[in-house]
């Protein structure tokens, strides 16, 4: 099976190092082609077009993400694009119209569908395990923020980072969110507030069925790396992300054993491979993408909902946005 890989910055890399075990003709592309070069040197891959391929796997800055689907979409190839589809909803839309005009399969990559602890989340919430479901807690904090030349164009912290939470929110759940309360504060650099965006956040969503979700995030969450998602029912309730190196203590003495996560690479690195071999297995079989396209545009809509809602300090209906 041949592939293609676009882009080879820190996510690009790591794929990279991912796909050599995976298949066994890579080539590799960037804008940087002494980058490409070294890359393809170091794990014996090739370089040249990445779309004559089988498949390709997309790893550049957002801002390319609908351009490239589109170009997949218009030679036929199978295409793998890390999140978002596009950095907007117009342009979601038209990659959408391609993918549904071309018929190729195109997965968007929210790696938390492959965690072991969201999937047995999932696979707990379907058996009847929790009972009813009442409520559902999600976290998202960072250690570090990034630099500013990436906040001007990550389009804010929910379509940045909370789009993940939003993604595990409908797929865990099975459920859609209905209204969205949203709201942040800027505690730390000034250039969050310069870009319009928030470095600490909150929100309230109520799902459809009456289900209550609450969200809380930081891009200054210095005891490490914190994605955790909590799900209450009238049974049970069970959490997703208390593992060994969860980066928190107890006042009561429990701590745990291990460092805590430094990022989001090193806590999703299982959940990356194991999407990567999802993507790969649906193009060899000609099945259905893990996670498509109108997958990515509802996640998106609800970002678009809580950039609203804090823009406008008031709950913002999803038909709002839909519309």
């Amino acid at each position: 099976m041949r592939v293609g890989l676009l882009g080879l910055g820190r996510i690009g890399a790591f794929h990279a190092a991912t796909l050599t075990g995976l298949v066994e003709d890579l080539v590799v592309h960037d804008e940087d082609g002494d980058l490409a070069g070294r890359t393809a040197a170091a794990i014996g891959a090739g370089t040249g077009d990445p779309f004559d391929a089988d498949a390709v796997v997309i790893a550049t800055p957002t801002g390319t993400h609908a351009e490239l689907l589109i170009e997949a979409c218009a030679r036929g190839v199978p295409a793998f694009c890390e999140k978002p589809a596009a950095p907007d909803v117009p342009e979601t839309l038209k990659v959408q119209e391609a993918v549904q005009r071309s018929g190729v399969l195109v997965h968007i990559g929210f790696q938390r569908r492959f965690d072991a602890g969201y999937r047995s989340a999932r696979e707990a919430l379907r058996n009847g395990e929790l009972g009813r479901l009442d409520r559902v807690h999600m976290i998202t904090g960072d250690p570090a923020p990034p630099p500013a030349e990436y906040i001007a164009k990550s389009g804010g912290i929910f379509r940045d980072c909370h789009i993940h939470d939003f993604d595990a929110l409908r797929w865990v759940t099975g459920r859609e969110v209905e209204t969205v309360y949203a709201t942040g504060s800027n505690r730390g650099a000034a250039f969050f507030a310069e870009y319009g965006d928030v470095d600490n956040s909150a929100a309230v969503l109520t799902l459809t069925d009456g289900t209550l979700a609450t969200l809380q995030g930081s891009r200054y969450n210095g005891g490490g790396y914190d994605v955790r998602m909590e799900l209450a029912g009238t049974v049970a309730t069970r959490a997703v992300g208390l593992d060994r190196r969860v980066p928190l203590t107890s006042m009561e003495g429990l701590q745990p054993p291990e460092d805590p996560w430094p990022g989001f690479q090193s806590r999703f690195e299982a959940a990356y491979r194991a999407e990567l071999a999802a993507f790969l297995a649906a193009v060899r079989e000609e099945g259905e993408t893990p996670c498509s396209v109108e997958d990515a545009l509802a996640a998106l809509y609800i970002a678009e909902a809580a950039d609203l809602s804090r823009a406008e300090a008031r709950p913002v209906r999803l038909d709002e946005v839909t519309a």
